[in-house]
């Protein structure tokens, strides 16, 4: 087995164990799930082929099965599975254990915040990483602060996302320790955290926000239907 492979499972198991306990029925959360997943990975998964190509991050065969599709390896694809299915489990949980508090919500600060970060961005046009990854922040921020509030007034949304980041180290740190993902100079800063590029970070944050936002959606939708 891969050791990539290998942190994918890791990543996964535990909610999937998980996923018919009495208490928090993720299974019947699964639908919501899998739409969230079909648009935002999907989404990802495209950037992460063009960037690939690009040169701006590869992975290593060492570390792999050595089954591809297209320039992607079978792992990555996985971890654009694994990685919301975990993190989606964390927010049910923090659901389930932690009552919800609304937030009080300043619209022109997270408004603000995306437009700052959108503009920070612009400097780093030919820092491909860099550049995408805090443009999709911006977004998030801006178009849930006009459009869609509620998460942002959601104080669950907060400490589940919070939660993410501890796996988020540990997992960032075994895949760029090796590394079995390695970063082109060319397409980030340059500095880390340990290992793991500092872009990482808005890119974790950016992605699992849109799969808490379309999974809180279609859960929505769901339910009244």
């Amino acid at each position: 087995m891969s050791r990539y492979l290998l942190i994918n499972i890791l990543t996964v198991i535990f909610p999937l164990l998980l996923t018919f306990e009495n208490k928090i029925k993720f299974y019947k959360k699964l639908p919501a799930l899998l739409l969230s997943i079909l648009i935002v990975s999907s989404a990802y998964i495209i950037w992460d082929e063009i960037a690939t190509i690009r040169g701006d991050w590869g992975f290593n065969p060492e570390y792999l099965t050595g089954i591809y599709f297209f320039n992607l390896p079978l792992e990555e694809i996985f971890f654009f599975i694994t990685v919301p299915y975990s993190c989606v489990f964390i927010l049910e949980t923090v659901n389930l254990y932690i009552k919800e508090r609304e937030l009080k919500f300043n619209r022109f600060l997270f408004t603000g915040l995306g437009v700052m970060l959108a503009i920070a961005a612009v400097p780093f046009y030919s820092q491909y990483y860099t550049f995408t990854v805090m443009l999709f922040s911006a977004a998030f921020l801006i178009y849930t602060s006009l459009f869609s509030p509620k998460i942002l007034r959601s104080s669950n949304y907060f400490i589940s996302l919070g939660i993410t980041y501890i796996p988020f180290l540990i997992v960032n740190y075994f895949l760029t320790a090796p590394p079995i993902v390695w970063y082109s100079d060319e397409a980030i800063w340059g500095g880390r955290f340990i290992t793991i590029p500092y872009e990482d970070f808005f890119y974790s944050f950016s992605m699992i926000s849109w799969w808490y936002y379309f999974y809180l959606l279609f859960k929505k939708k769901f339910a009244k239907t």
